[in-house]
């Protein structure tokens, strides 16, 4: 590990080999010990051998048993399928060995093998592994037969497509709590890709590239010439399928090659397969193999390269040999030769490909070479000096492309979510083949929650490997801050390490970073080229590295993040990471303790700031955060309100009242009785969201009990929330006066308590007194600009109400306009029960506009949120918003069910409920000719409403009571009636009223004009 980081371990995802010889014990006991010593070191020499030459490397003998690791201590993206086929060349070449074994000594030895991929931690110096997949593989071995070779889950998920196993029936391995999925190996394949290239899968979003391929293609055949393109792109991007596109119907002969990543004999194996198909006897050219016959030196040079002769070539001799059979073919038709995974490619290779380009003369050939970035020079190019040389950087695809991929790729009948969708849109970034993988995995498993393939993790791994150990460091320590990072984390975090900006650029180069928009004045920000390459990285550092360095940089965060908004936020993460990490490692110290306290503090902070916001999504979840990080027997009574509170507006009601029993229930045993009461007021205030008639009768009795000694305490926030407690009372009650003066004390108190959210929140609620109290509506809008213009913070409670109070003014359009930016800024902030309770001024604009029909669809909305929340104070009045609605449409007996529903929710408090309830009924029942029932209930209506000092609810009384005069043929009764609910509607200065009123008038055939006189 780089200078500044604190170990040196790193957790890394290997592939672990057990091999042991069957019967052992018995064969020490027959032979000498000296033959014995000689059997077992042949064996151990053609294991290591075997191993070292798939590039594991023997970490150690343990008796007859042979343990070997691959990823240590440099990882390759194939390091499973080296492993594997390590295993089966081990497994078959013990017969050879048994051979010499039987002749010399008597004996024959058979293996048993298990192989096992998983998460160890190794020290970067030194090989040894440790973790639990060194325990399974050596399991799996113990638990194969004789000749057998049996993997584990992991490794076969890394190398299915080229081999081919069987599933055993999961096993009980010793140690392990589970069974364990396994797989005998059969067979492997000839393949040394683990991953399954899918050339005919879907194209998308690479048209300009397909046509400069097929142009470079053209101009070879035009000018008879040989043209070298390069595509580079890192692994996955799409650089074969681009190929296979860009060749399909060429009228052409094409010879593909594919470079391996180790192996012996391996410099001129591309060479080799093209070879093999230029000159097969049924599908050949006749034209190269007609070379081969009459040149000598050709042949010569070509048979040394195919193995078939023992002479020495040089490899300026095999290139020419090579460059004149090419010639030759394309005299024939032109040709496109194709090297796929040029940057395995060995410099002899290289050379071939550039001694074709620069010296081929009058033959069409088209060198198309396919390589990851790290191929080419500084000056982004392969070709050295050739004209005709041209570099295509393939990027990852575009949103819109990648989305058209998805699409493409998923079943008809496949249900993936959108959320799901999008996180693997996200995470994919553009690269084809982690889309295909990320999807087939979620096919497979049938889970709804996105994990990253296994074969992704080793390609991106493998990349981290390869890179010099300084610009190592530098991804180490970005990936602390995150997908993005500034340039001032790398120095904090390795202050040893050096020349940082020259490390950035480079790994710019290398297509791994890109340049970002910094956060933090006068530093440079950069960002992973995607999220994956970030979380490789990261899960690359030992917990004992994560754990410092968190802290490191959220100390340095603290200095240098004066200022930025968010700095509780990243700071509180960044410390509760560190938290994480030592609890996992070790027993809570007091240093542990003393950063969980830290930590809470910060997450509690930005907690109750987004809460002030109105982010109440992100305050529960960073208040939960910061709840986890405190001892069990910590009361933090403000932290818990805010939770309570911030539950309850996103939707979540059950969890606000069980949370809120709980705290008091808490407080009781801790002998903390304003705690106690405080806890209950706020229980029983959201216990009347899911069952008014229920709840109620417990609320008045609670605030008498309460206030004295919350009063005497003198605690502001107690006082804040008695208050809020007794002015809901009030407000339930339609008593706005009274309700509006003790939310207004709640304001006050909430201010010196400096609870902001809930400061602004009982404005919120005094504004509605306001506007349904004896305030004339001009007044009221006013009082909501200015107190809009002095709060900072959101509260989507004013504009609601503002909403309504532009109804009341007839500003329809204004109204509905700020009703849609209202929901947005709702939905966006996760504040489920207000975006649902925003359809009651919706739904009032939309009534006194004169639009039942869409009145009707706003109510039914809020009634089904609603519903769905379990919310039952607010539905109750919804659900008569609705049945209004339904009878103006003439639906009668749905709107009697649902004006019901709401009497039946509401209780017989609650007085907007049960006026705008019976009211509806006793218009049904007019309209059913029960006249006498009709007019007293209506009576009885009015009578209810003198209880409420809002003109509002008394010109409803009245001109409900007018409607049914006029069905009963009491014309002078109902003239009376409409000019009472006019001159309420004119107190309050609601004109919108005033208008509905001599609509409905000259609806039931009387004199509008004298009727609002």
């Amino acid at each position: 590990m780089a200078a500044g980081l604190v170990s040196r371990e790193r957790r890394k995802t290997v592939t672990v080999l057990f091999c042991d010889v069957a019967g052992s014990t018995a064969l020490g006991e027959r032979l000498e010990p000296e033959t014995f010593r000689r059997v077992m070191g042949r064996y151990f020499g053609v294991a290591r051998r075997l191993i070292e030459d798939h590039g594991g490397v023997v970490e150690k003998f343990i008796g007859d048993a042979v343990m070997a690791v691959f990823g240590v201590p440099a990882a390759h993206e194939d390091d499973a399928l080296r492993a594997v086929r390590a295993a089966a060349a081990l497994r078959d070449e013990i017969g050879s060995l048994n051979e010499g074994l039987e002749a010399g000594f008597g004996v024959r030895l058979s293996v048993r093998i298990g192989v096992n991929t998983g998460q160890v931690v190794a020290g970067t110096d030194e090989r040894l592994a440790a973790g639990d997949a060194v325990n399974v593989a050596a399991r799996l071995e113990q638990a194969a037969a004789p000749g057998e070779v049996i993997i584990g889950p992991q490794t076969w998920r890394l190398v299915r497509a080229a081999v081919t196993a069987e599933p055993l029936e999961p096993l009980p391995l010793k140690g392990k709590s589970q069974l364990v999925a396994a797989y005998r190996l059969l067979e492997v394949g000839s393949a040394l890709d683990p991953v399954a290239r899918r050339a005919g899968g879907p194209f998308v979003g690479r048209d300009s590239e397909l046509q400069l391929l097929r142009e470079a293609f053209a101009g070879v055949v035009a000018q008879r010439s040989c043209g070298l393109v390069t595509v580079a792109g890192m692994a996955g991007v799409g650089k074969s399928r681009l190929a296979a596109e860009a060749l399909r119907g060429l009228e052409a002969r094409v010879l593909t090659g594919r470079c391996l990543p180790y192996g012996q004999g391996i410099t001129y194996w591309p060479v080799v397969s093209m070879l093999g198909q230029l000159l097969d006897a049924k599908r050949g050219c006749a034209a190269a193999a007609a070379l081969m016959a009459g040149d000598v030196k050709v042949a010569a040079a070509i048979s040394v390269l195919l193995g078939e002769r023992a002479a020495i070539s040089s490899p300026t001799e095999i290139a020419w040999a090579v460059r004149r059979l090419f010639e030759s073919s394309a005299d024939a038709a032109p040709l496109v030769v194709v090297f796929d995974d040029l940057q395995w490619a060995e410099p002899a290779l290289l050379d071939l490909v550039a001694h074709i380009g620069q010296f081929s003369r009058d033959a069409p050939i088209l060198i198309l070479c396919l390589a990851r970035p790290e191929l080419l020079g500084p000056d982004r190019s392969l070709g050295g000096g050739m004209a005709n040389a041209t570099t295509v950087l393939l990027q990852p695809l575009e949103q819109v492309a990648t989305a058209a991929l998805i699409d493409q790729l998923l079943p008809r009948d496949a249900d993936v979510g959108s959320r799901l969708r999008a996180h693997v849109q996200s995470a994919s970034a553009g690269n084809p083949l982690f889309v295909e993988e990320m999807l087939a995995l979620i096919s497979e498993s049938g889970g709804r929650d996105l994990a990253v393939p296994a074969t992704i993790q080793a390609l991106l791994a493998a990349r981290l490997d390869q890179l010099p150990p300084g610009e190592r460091t530098v991804l180490d320590c970005g990936s602390v801050e995150g997908e993005s990072f500034h340039s001032g984390t790398v120095r904090i975090l390795a202050p040893e390490a050096r020349d940082v900006p020259g490390q950035l650029l480079a790994l710019i180069r290398k297509d791994l970073l890109r340049p970002d928009e910094p956060v933090l004045s006068g530093e440079e920000a950069f960002r992973f080229r995607h999220l994956l390459l970030r979380d490789a990285a990261y899960e690359a550092l030992a917990k004992t590295d994560r754990a410092e360095l968190h802290e490191r940089f959220a100390r340095w965060l603290e200095q240098r993040g004066t200022g930025l908004a968010e700095l509780d936020a990243i700071t509180g993460f960044h410390l509760e990471q560190a938290v994480r990490y030592r609890r996992e490692l070790a027993p809570v110290n007091e240093r542990a303790r003393r950063l969980s306290a830290d930590a809470a503090a910060h997450l509690e902070a930005a907690g109750r700031r987004a809460m002030a916001r109105g982010d109440t999504v992100a305050a529960v979840n960073l208040l939960e955060r910061s709840e986890a990080l405190l001892p069990a027997q910590q009361l933090n009574l403000a932290l818990q309100q805010s939770m309570i509170e911030g539950l309850a507006m996103s939707g979540r009601l059950d969890d606000a009242v069980s949370r809120a029993a709980r705290i008091a229930t808490a407080c009781t045993a801790a002998g903390d009785q304003v705690g106690e009461l405080r806890a209950r007021l706020l229980e029983v205030v959201w216990r009347l969201s899911a069952g008014p008639a229920a709840h109620f009768d417990q609320l008045t009795p609670l605030v008498e009990e309460s206030r004295p000694v919350i009063e005497r305490s003198g605690d502001p926030a107690a006082v804040a929330v008695l208050e809020y407690a007794a002015a809901h009372i009030a407000f339930i009650r339609s008593r706005f006066g009274a309700a509006f003066t003790a939310f207004s004390r709640a304001i006050e108190h909430a201010s010196t308590a400096r609870d902001r959210w809930f400061e602004n929140h009982m404005r919120g609620y005094a504004a509605g007194c306001l506007l349904f109290g004896p305030t004339p509506v001009g007044d009221v809008l006013t009082w909501l600009e200015q107190a809009k213009a002095q709060t900072a913070a959101y509260e989507p409670l004013f504009d609601g109400q503002m909403v309504a109070a532009l109804a009341q003014s007839g500003r329809f359009a204004e109204a509905r306009a700020l009703t849609a930016d209202n929901i947005a800024q709702m939905n966006e902030r996760g504040m489920v029960l207000l975006t649902a309770l925003e359809m009651q001024p919706a739904w009032l604009t939309e009534m006194l506009a004169g639009d039942p029909m869409e009145a009707e669809r706003l109510a039914r909305q809020g009634c089904d949120q609603l519903e769905q929340l379990g919310e039952r104070g607010w539905l109750s009045t919804q659900a008569c918003q609705l049945a209004d609605a339904l009878y103006e449409l003439g639906r009668y007996q749905e709107a009697g069910q649902w004006a019901q529903r709401g009497l039946d929710l509401g209780g017989e408090d609650d007085l907007s409920t049960q006026v705008a309830g019976l009211s509806l009924r006793s218009r049904l029942l007019a309209r059913e000719g029960d006249n006498i029932t009709a007019v007293a209930l209506a009576h009885r209506v009015e009578e209810l409403a003198t209880t409420s000092d809002s003109p509002i609810y008394h010109g409803d009384a009245a001109l409900n009571l007018a409607e049914i005069l006029s069905l009963t043929g009491d014309r002078a009764g109902a003239e009376q009636a409409v000019r009472r609910a006019v001159s309420c509607y004119q107190h309050k200065g609601a004109t919108a009223y005033i208008a509905r009123a001599r609509r409905l008038a000259a609806v039931w055939g009387l004199p509008a004009e004298r009727s609002i006189e």
